[in-house]
């Protein structure tokens, strides 16, 4: 078994091919995303992102919290404990610098979404502050609101 690591600058440009198999997934729902570019590719700073495997969770900080830009893991890895293992180490990170919590958006009714971040602690969040708020605004903007979608808090404890 592979560990969460810390990934490496060369190791990013690879991701996006596990970003693009775990989004194709969504398409058993009905869910199509708008053409561009991927999470990780949009990401220049490995610092952000940790990586196990074939799955990686993308990370910033957003009104003092530390939030889960994309956690993906490639259809083929899946059901491994990689998923539950990137959210561990996300809510390590976040203990560690000092965040209160961990925030995300995500698809409230997709099965893989909402209901398994409520499964690993995450509950709604009725009051985002201004920068999520702001990404909320940006997501719709992109057009990535193709079905109803959510944001989540975790408390670190």
């Amino acid at each position: 078994m592979s560990v969460v690591r810390w990934a490496r600058e060369e190791e990013l440009p690879a991701l996006a091919e596990v970003e693009r198999a775990a989004d194709g997934l969504f398409e058993q729902v009905g869910i199509v995303f708008p053409p561009g570019t991927t999470m990780i590719e949009e990401c220049d700073d490995p610092g952000r992102v940790l990586v196990e495997g074939r799955g990686f969770a993308v990370i910033s900080m957003v009104d003092g919290n530390v939030h889960l830009d994309q956690l993906a893991v490639h259809p083929d890895s899946m059901r491994q404990g990689i998923g539950g293992r990137l959210m561990a180490a996300v809510h390590d990170h976040a203990l560690a610098v000092g965040a209160p919590g961990v925030t995300l958006t995500t698809f409230r009714d997709v099965p893989w979404n909402a209901p398994w971040y409520t499964r690993h602690g995450f509950a709604p969040m009725d009051d985002p502050g201004p920068e999520l708020r702001a990404i909320v605004q940006h997501e719709r903007e992109l057009g990535l609101e193709i079905a109803p979608r959510i944001v989540m808090y975790r408390p670190v404890v």
